[in-house]
Parts: C-alpha cells; structure tokens; sequence
C-alpha cells in the first residue's frame, strides 16, 4: 500500500466503520462478563470511552496526523492493548476474551499482514499483564449465558462489517487494475492500441484467418510530409494532426475495427470480416475525411494519407508477412505520388523494398 497522505487518510475512512461497530458491540461482550464484579466506577468509563468515543477520537487523530498511515496502525494497536486489557479484567472468561481478542487479530492480519498480526498479539499480550498487575492475576474461564448471548451480535455482526470492507476494497482494486492494463495497451497521445498490444492483436486475427475462421484485411496509414508539419508548424501542431487522425478513424470505423498508432506518423487498421475491395472503399472514405478536417493551431494546414492494404494470403507464412505485404502496398502508395488507397497484390510476395 502506498503510505502517503492520500491513501493513508482512506485507510483510516476504511476502518473506521468495523472500529465503530466492533467496539459498540464489543462494550457488551465485556459489560456481560464484569456485571457482577465489584469495580470502580473509573472502570466503567473507561469501557464507556472504549467502546463509544475512541473510535471517533482514534480517526480524528489519523485524519489530522501529517502520516495518517502510521498513526491508524498504531491505533490498530492501542485497539489490541486495550483488548489484553480487557481481557485481563474480565479474568479471561472464554468467550468474551476470545471474541475480543480473535476480532482483532483479525482486524490486524486484514490491515497489515502477519507483521501487525505479530505486533497486536504483543501487544495484546501487554495489555493483559497491565490489567493482571491492577487488579491481580485471575484465571476464571467460565462463561455464563448472558456472557454467551451478549456476544452473539459481535460474532455475527463485525464479520460482515469487515467483510464489506473488504469486499469494497477488491473492487476498487480490480478496476485500478482494468485502468492500469488498459494504460500499458493504449497510446497515450491517441487512444488508440499501442504498438505493443496492436501487434499482439495482429498475431491473433492472423490465426483466426489461418484457420478459416475469418478473412481480414490489414491497413497501414501514414500521413503524407509529416516531418515537414513537424518543421514548419512546431511539435504541437503535429501532435494535433495525429490526434486528429486517431479520432477520424474511430469515427470512420466499426467497433470490431482494431487501431493502432504503429509508430510516429503510422497508423494501423486490422478490418476482420472485410475483404480487401470492401476496405478500400472504407480508407477511402476515411482519406477524403481527412482531407477535409483542419487543426485549430494552424488553420491553412491541408493534411494527406497514403494508405496500403493488404488482405490475407495463404501465401503469408505468418503475421509479418501480411505486415510486410501492406507495408509495400504502402510504398506503393507513395511512390506514386502520395494521397492515396493501394492494394497489395494477392499472389507471391515479390521483392519490393519496405516503406521509409
């Protein structure tokens, strides 16, 4: 867990409840066993102050604190010791002190694992002797009706409580972790796939039309002089061009598409169920779009594609082969004179070189 201000202070929001309704409840379960003792009227304050104001003062006090974390694990403690304590005055009467002494030790391993497990048992164990030494060292077992009955609601109850809190925090865990794995696969300038991932995906769709599953078509988009708008215009202007770019294609494609920003300048289409024609008609589309969209920073700026496809062959031997197909029809594209849709010949690979 991180330590700092923030997620220390809603450690402390989380405990709070299961602290509140783990002492209000738990008041009963040792009001039950020193009923009958003979005891001074400061003892029963300090259960009173136990069970109802502590948990508030102990989250004031984690709020305000400069290190929240630290100080609400040293509540957690404070709450152990005063469980021994308890324990102690209530001449360990079986089940009240294992009811006290077991919620918070699970309290403990939930907040921190076996190391704060280790420490409240210490402390625990501290709080009993202290209690011992006030009040003399009494070993009385025996647990009464009214003792067993007034634990029931904390047996029943304070598991839910922290099972609740536990349940909350798995959730929001697993949507970090969606919001993490959907960062480390996501561009950032474009919101499309990364490189990485888009690739990954390309293995995929390739088996699937190896297989029979499918028959798809990859595209490769570049936009025409890029280094130029880069020179001319400024990084900020560029940076408009692609994130234009990215928002065009999701605009002009289906949501089975796969987009991707390949690298720099080059965009990258996967079209499943889409033969090589269909999706000629489609980047074109999407090329005259494009032409027509201007960037705020730079009004005069006209933008162009060069567009390569290339459907599946069962003369690829594997995914980089359809890469490499399309990347030629790219070549092609801009070797005859840029601004334009080419489709990648289906037949045997020839020896044209790769796209610059």
């Amino acid at each position: 867990m991180d330590r700092n201000t923030g997620s220390g202070l809603s450690f402390a929001k989380r405990l709070y409840l299961p602290r509140c309704i783990g002492l209000g409840i738990g008041f009963f379960c040792v009001a039950a066993a020193l009923w009958e003792m003979q005891l001074a009227p400061g003892v029963w304050a300090l259960l009173l102050f136990n069970g109802y104001l502590w948990p508030h003062l102990a989250y004031q006090w984690a709020r305000l604190s400069a290190q929240p974390y630290r100080t609400e694990r040293r509540n957690l403690l404070i709450d152990s010791l005063f469980g021994g304590f308890w324990a102690g005055v209530m001449q360990f009467s079986a089940l009240p002190t294992v009811t006290i002494l077991a919620m918070m030790a699970m309290n403990n391993i939930a907040a921190g694992g076996g190391r704060l497990f280790l420490l409240g048992s210490l402390a625990q164990v501290g709080g009993a002797l202290l209690a011992m030494l006030l009040f003399g060292a009494v070993f009385d077992p025996h647990t009464s009706m009214r003792e067993l009955y007034a634990c029931l609601p904390m047996l029943v109850l304070y598991p839910l409580a922290l099972g609740m809190v536990c349940y909350q925090l798995t959730i929001r865990l697993a949507e970090h972790k969606q919001a993490l794995r959907a960062v480390s696969r996501t561009d950032s300038l474009t919101s499309l796939f990364n490189h990485g991932h888009w690739k990954d995906l390309l293995q995929i769709e390739f088996d699937k039309c190896r297989h029979g599953q499918q028959r798809a078509t990859l595209a490769l988009i570049d936009i025409d002089h890029f280094k130029t708008i880069n020179d001319n215009h400024g990084h900020l202007v560029g940076d408009s061009v692609l994130r234009q770019l990215s928002e065009t294609l999701v605009a002009s494609l289906r949501n089975e598409d796969l987009a991707g920003r390949y690298g720099g300048d080059e965009f990258c289409v996967i079209l499943p169920n889409t033969p090589p024609v269909m999706a000629s008609e489609v980047m074109e589309r999407l090329r005259r779009s494009f032409a027509e969209v201007r960037s705020q920073l730079a009004p005069g700026l006209h933008v162009s594609l060069s567009i390569g496809l290339a459907g599946y062959s069962p003369f690829q031997g594997n995914a980089s082969d359809w890469l490499e197909d399309a990347d030629r029809a790219l070549y092609q594209a801009k070797s005859e004179g840029r601004n334009r849709t080419v489709i990648a010949t289906d037949g045997p690979r020839d020896a044209l070189p790769a796209s610059e």
